[in-house]
């Protein structure tokens, strides 16, 4: 006996590959500096540690609604109209235990085998994988770095088919940290209101910019899909607390598949995400100011390194570097710098064929372990 087919075509995710084999090193005694993973390096906001710790106090540990907390869902919408001036009826929020499950829930829902979702090449690691799992087809469009990794209008209408679903954007992004300006956000809705598709936002980075400001897809269109949630933001990774928001002809469907798949997500982390929305605003703001320090001085140190940078990223905790002069081969070159170096850095094969010849360095680190990680990259440039 074997795993199911579906198996075979999920492909590893290589930046867990590489923090694994980091873990290993760490407990034989080798000093590695992490700028491979994307996990913030701050702790929950002290908000979310109360009301977590009284919510366990007063026994709020049992099933919540399937959609979610209505406390949670109207704090969702509050946000939105907040954030980005949009209303969101809480009716239209599904809450998830993380992000990813809300994902998979979408694509379920909206995804019939053979139908097409288009990608950007790069992407996330995992956006091809749950397409491939409902039986989907991700149809990806590469984005280059002269462009700041952002789709063109040409470049996606050229793969519509009649089998495509819809369109997937990220912004801020992951790898690249960049984020999609709003005249290019308004021209990809309008390709896909001209095909009658809908566009998925995911959203995950969304507070984590630096200059400007972002836009949700629900400024321009509600017939959209948002994914986010509360890891990068609120630096909850290990809470797992996401959510989604859907078109109202989406929700009984995702509704039945949340009671069925996931029943509910964690009662009292639900409660700790109205928390966050309502009062970590301080916590957040320090965190992004933060991060923005450090932008600053990867973007300098790599660019001093001779690492390709074309279009400084302006959001998540990134920098999508070129190495195309030093290598081709960037799972072979993580590796290497990772054994001989002692850093961790992402290879940009992870994220698509369109990633090879890139490193993705994560600050989300203090700046004296990447000030530590920089200074041995720079030693192990010198020494190819």
């Amino acid at each position: 006996m074997k795993p199911a087919d579906r198996c075979e075509k999920i492909t590893p995710f290589i930046v867990m590959e590489i923090m694994e084999k980091i873990h290993k090193m760490e407990a034989s005694g080798i000093d590695v500096i992490h700028m491979e993973i994307g996990e913030p390096d701050f702790n929950v906001p002290e908000c979310v540690n109360k009301v977590s710790i009284k919510a366990f106090a007063e026994n709020k540990t049992h099933y919540t609604h399937s959609l979610g907390d209505i406390l949670l869902r109207e704090a969702i919408s509050e946000y939105h109209k907040t954030t980005y001036n949009t209303f969101i009826d809480p009716g239209q929020v599904l809450v998830t235990s993380g992000t990813s499950p809300a994902m998979l829930l979408l694509f379920s829902a909206l995804v019939n085998p053979g139908d097409e979702i288009i990608i950007s090449d790069p992407h996330y690691a995992c956006y091809a994988n749950f397409i491939n799992y409902v039986q989907g087809v991700p149809v990806t469009v590469p984005v280059f770095e002269e462009e700041g990794f952002v789709y063109t209008p040409e470049a996606i209408k050229e793969k519509i088919t009649s089998k495509t679903r819809g369109i997937f954007i990220n912004s801020p992004s992951n790898p690249t940290g960049n984020v999609i300006p709003k005249e290019r956000m308004q021209q990809i809705v309008d390709i896909a209101e001209a095909n009658n598709l809908y566009v998925i936002s995911d959203e995950i980075y969304h507070g984590l910019v630096y200059e400007g400001r972002e836009h949700s897809i629900y400024e321009f269109t509600d017939k959209a899909f948002v994914l986010n949630g509360f890891s990068k933001l609120f630096a909850m990774t290990g809470l797992r607390l996401g959510y989604l928001i859907a078109p109202p002809e989406f929700v009984r469907a995702l509704q039945i598949l949340q009671q069925n798949f996931f029943i509910c997500a964690n009662s009292v982390v639900q409660l700790a995400g109205v928390a966050a929305l309502k009062y970590a605003h301080k916590e957040t703001r320090i965190m992004r100011e933060t991060y923005n320090k450090r932008r600053i001085y990867v973007l300098d140190r790599l660019k001093q390194m001779g690492l390709g940078i074309t279009i400084e990223p302006t959001g998540a905790f990134y920098v999508f570097a070129n190495v195309k002069h030093i290598s081709m081969d960037s799972y072979a070159l993580a590796f290497d710098i990772l054994e001989k170096a002692h850093v961790g850095v992402t290879p940009g094969i992870d994220f698509g064929e369109n990633g090879e010849g890139y490193l993705r360095f994560s600050y989300a680190n203090s700046m004296e372990n990447l000030k530590i990680g920089l200074d041995r990259m720079e030693g192990y440039l010198k020494e190819l």
